[in-house]
């Protein structure tokens, strides 16, 4: 069994070790060391990153069952004695939010009754899922200020191995899943109190409080029974503070307000917006009555019934789709009229009640020399075609309308 130095000391980074299985793993070159320093992935944490003998470490498991090491590379390690060196800027990061991540379960079960059922360190975030199924925000607000509290105190975390008879006697958070010697993480309680935290765990921890820094609650995900709770601590919440703050100084900038006001400003734009949508919807219902009434003027009469059609720019399809049908409203009228400009050309074609055109053959004749497709019903059809010239298209147009009206 490889020898895990990160078990007792977590700030340790370069180490010397033999190498004692060569293997393929995952399809990439890979070695078991006689001891290492790399944290494998486990217990929700991912594993290390770093180097050994200057090749790049790229994952790092557990093989079962014999519990050995596999420390996945970049390219194929020759040497026997090797020096590792562990990316100590992803492990405190690592450090840094498993810890947190203890204070805050630790909060939970004390403070909201509520137990944490799944942890996740990701690349971005991490989360805890409590087994509860609603949370206010304001209930975990608190909870967030009294963790920062613990962390701004500075409290001692430390390491230690016990018996496993000893384990019944002790106030874990949560029972061991493991047999053997039992690793446990202690966050200080108050003075001469009974610890913060008390867990079985196998992770990297920081060695105080302090030095994670923050910790800060983002959002809540409520899942049936359980709520996800997502966080960062430390460099992570930094990061994300600097980002939002370059947000909203970028946004106030814009739109001349203090970062105070924005929400202010932001709902004003919302209502503006919301005026002038309902106002242009306004206009476009009218521009189609008009070009509805245009086109019925100078549709093409076959007897007792008439053809109208017309090659617009840059409508929309919901536009498009009004237009065809307002026309077809009018006894004995087909409407055949498409939208050119965009990515692609608009098509609809619309008959009156009882007329005896059929849309969707007329569809099919419209889309097919334009290199489209559609479908629809008797009295309505809808499809597009590629873009196209709005010349081309008119063209398509008047040859299937002399079709209709049988002229050559």
């Amino acid at each position: 069994m490889t020898e895990r130095l990160y078990y007792t000391d977590s700030y340790q980074t370069r180490f010397t070790a033999r190498v004692v299985e060569r293997l393929i793993w995952a399809g990439h070159p890979a070695v078991v060391l006689d001891r290492t320093a790399f944290y494998p992935t486990s217990g929700g944490q991912p594993s290390d990153r770093g180097r050994l003998e200057g090749i790049p470490v790229i994952g790092v498991e557990i093989r079962e069952p014999d519990g050995a090491i596999v420390h996945l590379l970049e390219a194929p390690l020759l040497r026997d004695e090797v020096v590792g060196e562990v990316d100590w800027s992803r492990r405190f990061d690592h450090m840094q939010q498993h810890t947190g991540q203890h204070l805050l379960s630790a909060a939970c079960e004390q403070w909201l009754d509520a137990d944490t059922v799944a942890f996740h360190l990701g690349a971005e975030v991490s989360t805890i899922d409590l087994n509860i199924p609603r949370l206010s925000r304001e209930a975990l607000e608190e909870v967030e200020e009294r963790v920062n509290r613990i962390i701004w105190e500075d409290r001692l975390v430390r390491a230690y191995w016990v018996h496993p008879e000893a384990v019944a006697a002790l106030p874990l958070r949560r029972p061991p899943v493991v047999e053997g010697p039992i690793r446990l993480v202690e966050v200080a309680g108050e003075e001469g109190g009974r610890p913060f935290d008390l867990s079985p765990c196998g992770g990297t921890h920081v060695a105080r409080t302090g030095e994670i820094g923050l910790l800060k609650v983002l959002r809540l995900d409520y899942r049936g029974q359980e709520t996800r709770v997502e966080f960062l601590c430390g460099g992570r919440a930094l990061r994300d503070y600097r980002m939002k703050n370059g947000v909203v100084a970028d946004l106030a900038a814009r739109l001349t307000v203090g970062y105070r006001e924005l929400p202010e400003a932001v709902s004003r734009l919302q209502e503006e917006a919301k005026e002038a949508r309902q106002e242009a919807r306004g206009l476009r219902q009218r521009l189609v009555e008009v070009e509805a009434e245009r086109l019925a003027e100078t549709a093409i009469a076959s007897g007792s019934w008439r053809v109208a059609w017309g090659v617009k720019e840059n409508w929309e399809p919901a536009d498009l789709r009004a237009l065809a049908q307002k026309v077809a409203d009018r006894p004995g009228t087909v409407a055949l009229v498409a939208s050119v400009g965009g990515e692609r050309v608009h098509l609809c074609v619309a008959c009156a009640e009882g007329g005896p055109a059929d849309a969707t053959a007329l569809l099919r004749a419209v889309a097919e020399p334009l290199g489209g497709k559609g479908g629809g019903q008797a009295r309505f059809a809808q499809g597009s075609a590629p873009a196209a010239p709005r010349q081309r298209v008119a063209e398509v147009l008047e040859a299937i309308i002399q079709q209709i009206l049988g002229r050559s």
